[in-house]
Formats: structure tokens, sequence, C-alpha cells
């Protein structure tokens, strides 16, 4: 190969040349602390709020709705603990999903030492929590619902409205974790009726290092790191100006290539299909209420660690599952969760598209991909 085929889009992309350009400047001549009263400091100051109005278009939020943080698992940790220790005279019950992020599921098990309550909602074979599901599981006690938006893994997309309505009329704060959807699918924060939503710049051709929550008007949550008050009291640190300012430039143009989603679901669906092909391959989460770039397979008989190192010699880089527990023996908690078999998640694949890609790519791999799965079916126990 002469080039690498980048197919693993929901672990992380490429900064955009735009956006890097944009965040230069920063990183030299304009250097200032945005908290200093002279002229380089109000630059960066200006420029911080140039990102945070870009991001909250993106979602259709209020300017100051927006809270810049570390990454999205900083966003889901303030969203959470800032909510659960806000409210705990009220109650001490959380809902979510068992699909969830580690981001959300680790902070949750970590609240559970606490003494909060957690109920982990099952999902169905496609990855889909039922609204019925969640409203029959809220009690007196219930100060949080937190559903993710999509899955990093499967890329099912959850019916958010649906829960954001039950939650409005329950009167119980409604966090989303958007770090997969934010920029791949246009949505508005009020249509989907949440009160916070988490977000991150790497996932959207953005830096790393920078993520975003939005907190709706009206929503209260408990600062986690204490200093000297910036981002409205909620989240002190000096401000990560470059990042920032790549942060919005990402979220600019992921607004504008929005309608290219499309063209992208097609390529996707293109890929499905030759991956199908393959005798004893399955797709994995819904068919169609899916993220426009994902594409999860399993196969029958093989390991999807022995597959990643042979794309790789191939030039093609895709994952099993969530980079973040890509070290992990585990079977995937997503798939069992779908019902899966311990050693059928083990057979797991996930290739997720980006701008970048083409025809040419997904033909590249669909017809390497055969000869990969023949080859370790041969050598594999399982299959015998």
């Amino acid at each position: 190969m002469t080039r690498l085929i980048y197919m693993d889009h929901s672990a992380t992309t490429p900064v955009d040349p735009a956006v890097r350009e944009a965040m230069l400047p920063y990183f030299s001549e304009k250097f200032g602390n945005p908290s200093s009263l002279y002229s380089i400091g109000r630059e960066a100051r200006r420029a911080i709020e140039e990102a945070r109005q870009k991001v909250a278009d993106l979602i259709g939020a209020k300017k100051e709705e927006i809270i810049f943080t570390g990454s999205g698992t900083e966003s889901d940790n303030l969203a959470i603990k800032g909510t659960v220790y806000r409210n705990r005279k009220k109650g001490d019950h959380i809902i979510t999903s068992s699909i969830e992020h580690h981001a959300v599921l680790n902070t949750c098990k970590y609240l559970e030492k606490q003494g909060f309550k957690v109920t982990y909602l099952p999902v169905n074979h496609e990855g889909l929590v039922n609204p019925a599901d969640v409203e029959s599981a809220i009690t007196p006690k219930t100060i949080l619902i937190s559903v993710m938006h999509a899955n990093n893994e499967i890329g099912t997309i959850q019916p958010i409205e649906e829960i954001g309505k039950i939650a409005k009329e329950k009167e119980i704060p409604f966090h989303t974790d958007a770090v997969q959807t934010a920029g791949k699918i246009p949505f508005n924060v009020d249509a989907l009726g949440v009160n916070l939503l988490s977000m991150s710049a790497h996932k959207i051709y953005g830096p790393k290092g920078v993520g975003a929550l939005y907190i709706r008007k009206g929503t209260f949550v408990e600062p986690q790191l204490h200093g000297g008050g910036h981002e409205r009291n909620l989240r002190s640190s000096t401000e990560n100006v470059p990042g920032i300012v790549g942060f919005g430039k990402a979220a600019g143009l992921a607004k504008e290539h929005l309608p290219q989603e499309e063209a992208l679901a097609k390529l996707r669906d293109s890929l499905i299909r030759g991956v199908l092909e393959i005798k004893e391959s399955y797709l994995n989460g819904h068919p169609t209420k899916r993220l426009p770039n994902n594409a999860n397979f399993r196969f029958s008989y093989i390991e999807g660690e022995s597959m990643i190192l042979n794309l790789d010699m191939k030039g093609i880089a895709a994952s099993t599952g969530s980079a973040c527990s890509s070290t992990s023996l585990e079977p995937s908690h997503v798939l069992l969760a779908i019902g899966l078999k311990p050693e059928e998640s083990h057979g797991s694949l996930r290739l997720t598209l980006g701008h970048e890609n083409t025809q040419e790519d997904v033909d590249y791999v669909v017809s390497v991909l055969p000869e990969i799965v023949n080859k370790l079916r041969m050598i594999s126990p399982l299959a015998r």
C-alpha cells in the first residue's frame, strides 16, 4: 500500500489543516492568558468567546450554555458528578444504560461507592434503550438520567427525544454523551430535550485535549475543579486557548459539512454490503438507526485482534471497539449487552469512515478482508 487507509474515525480524527492553521498563532504571538487585562490577554479572550459561539451554533445552544473542558470524559464527569452532588439532598438514584462509554459507566460505579444507587438499563439486540424502561425505572429519588446519544462501538442512535420528554415531564435532569454525534448528525439541544450534553473536539477533526459541556440555562451543577473560577466558576484552570480555538474552527467546519454525511452513509452502506458477503459475518447494531460512518461486524470462529493486526499489514487501520479499552482482554460490554456470547464478542471488527475515505478505499477493504478471515479461520481451533 502506498498510503494508510484509515477507518477508525470513531477513535480519533486527523486535525483538519484549516483547524491547525487557526490554532498556530495562539502558540506563539497570540499567547496571552485570557484572564489578563492587557491587549494579548483580551485577544485570547475574544478568540475563546468566538469559539464558544461556534460550538453552541453546532448544537443549537446559546453561547453562555457552553463550558469548555479538557475532554469528553471530563465533560461526562462534570455533568454526572456535578448534577448528583448538587441534588443529593433531593435523592440518590441515577438511571443510565448498560452500553454507555466507560467515562459514564465508571463514573456511575464510583458514585455507587459513595452511596448512590444506579439503574443500568438493558438494551435490545440492536442496542436500543426502550424509553418505557426509562420511565419505569424512575423513582421519587431519581436525580439524573444519562443515556448516550449514539454508541461509540456499534453506532446505534438512541431515542433521545422520547427520553427527553419523559425526563422533562418528571422534572429530572437529563444528560447525554454526544461525543460520537456532535458534528456527525444534525440535532438541536431543544429538540432533544437534554439539560446537559458532552462533546469532544478530536472526534470532529479538532485537537485532542479539549471538550465541551452544554449546560442548559437553569440547570445547576457542582464544579469538580476549584481554583480561579474560570468557565463561569464551573471549570477552574487557565483555558487551553489553542485547543479551544481549534475546537471552534472544527465545529464551524462540521456544521458546514453536515450535508456531506449523507454521502458518507452511502459509503458505509457499500462497505456493509461488501463485508456481509463473507460467510458467517454479521452486522452489530441497528441496521438503519446508526451513525452515518459506523459499521460494526462480527465473524464466527476468529478473534478481532488478529483481524486488526492483519488489516494493519495491508495498510488498513481499524479497531475491535472503543479505543479507550482496546488493550483489554475482556469482551466488549456493549456486545455482551446486546446478547452476544463472549466468543462472539471477541470476533468483532469496527470500521468507521471519515471525509477522506473513498469508494476505492471501501473496495480495497472488501477485497482483502475475506482472505484475512479465511486465513484466520483455517488456524482457529474454534472453527474445527
